[in-house]
């Protein structure tokens, strides 16, 4: 992967105060926090296994030790909350996607209990849950089994959030959905499904920005980690997810 896919100048000025290891912290100073998540961001975009890490980065096994240790320790989901702290919030937008698991996702000890693995009419899967703001930013995500229902998961989606509209597909229309969105003062831009008594009306024109968080997903999975889930704890791929929203933030 060539090196105009690594982070530019700008970018890593937005980040680099953000990561452990800068002159200050306590502990030992990482120097090189630039080119290690270079190498994270070359195993996110290629998908490829970290053992064919070029050696440009360091070495493989140094880089990933390293990144599972700073995903157990938040950093990944921390610069991804700072990046995240001033977002558009006129309308916000709720949305799923499926991404199909490698098989080696589905294997090493332990099992697929608690991990976001499920399956579903594709085969094992991951069901990525996510909140964007006006502008089609991620602001939020919650990772499932690909199996569980999209509108399950909408009120831990719009916990705390403060919006005018919350704009979503008929999957979503559940009397639940709809009085979660109604205790946030906001209006609910949801078409109703076809079953119900009681067509609703919703606002059409503004049901049409949808398109943004459907465009941000392509985004995302134009990252091959994240088109493919190969990694068998939740946490690692979560914390790609992370990685490759905060792109889309700088």
């Amino acid at each position: 992967m060539p090196a105009r896919y690594e982070l530019t100048e700008t970018q890593w000025r937005k980040i680099k105060d953000l990561l452990p290891g800068k002159p200050g912290d306590r502990g030992r100073t990482a120097r090189d926090n630039r080119t290690f998540v270079n190498g994270v961001l070359w195993v996110l975009r290629s998908g490829a296994y970290w053992c064919h890490l070029p050696e440009r980065y360091g070495n493989w096994k140094s880089v990933h030790k390293r990144f599972t240790r700073w995903a157990r320790a938040g950093v990944w989901e921390g610069v991804f909350e700072v990046l995240t702290s001033d977002p558009d919030n006129e309308y916000l937008m709720i949305d799923t996607t499926i991404v199909r698991a490698h098989q080696q996702a589905a294997s090493g000890k332990g099992g697929n209990q608690n991990e976001a693995l499920g399956r579903s009419r594709g085969g094992l899967s991951t069901k990525i849950h996510m909140l964007c703001d006006a502008l089609g930013r991620p602001l939020h995500f919650v990772l499932t089994g690909g199996q569980v229902n999209d509108s399950t998961q909408a009120e831990r989606l719009l916990d705390g959030v403060e919006t005018a509209h919350v704009i979503a597909d008929r999957g979503y229309d559940s009397d639940g959905v709809l009085e979660k969105i109604e205790g946030l003062g906001a209006i609910a831009v949801i078409p109703p499904k076809s079953n119900r008594r009681e067509q609703r009306e919703y606002d059409k024109e503004l049901y049409k920005e949808r398109n943004l968080i459907e465009r941000t997903f392509n985004k995302l999975k134009s990252f091959r980690r994240i088109a493919t889930r190969y990694d068998r704890k939740a946490l690692y791929f979560r914390s790609f997810l992370y990685l490759a929203a905060s792109l889309l933030w700088m």
